[in-house]
């Protein structure tokens, strides 16, 4: 698994955005995110944790290695 990198809430959305996800709506900092029956709700921080990146990823059921191309 290769190391995820700390980025900003608007590239972990931007990343999905091009994965095909969608986003439904946004509740205060959080921006809640749909591709069929998978979801994910991401932050919009000015950095986003590597933790908390890898819990976005398992609810979007999305590979790092998928993440990191579509950066």
């Amino acid at each position: 698994m290769p190391e995820l990198p700390r980025v900003s809430g608007a590239a972990v959305v931007r990343a999905p955005e091009r994965l095909g996800f969608v986003k439904l709506r946004q509740s205060g900092n959080d921006v809640i995110m749909r591709r069929g029956s998978n979801g994910c709700v991401v932050p919009l921080h000015s950095e986003v944790k590597v933790g908390t990146l890898a819990g976005v990823l398992r609810q979007a059921d999305v590979s790092p290695d998928e993440f990191l191309a579509a950066l």
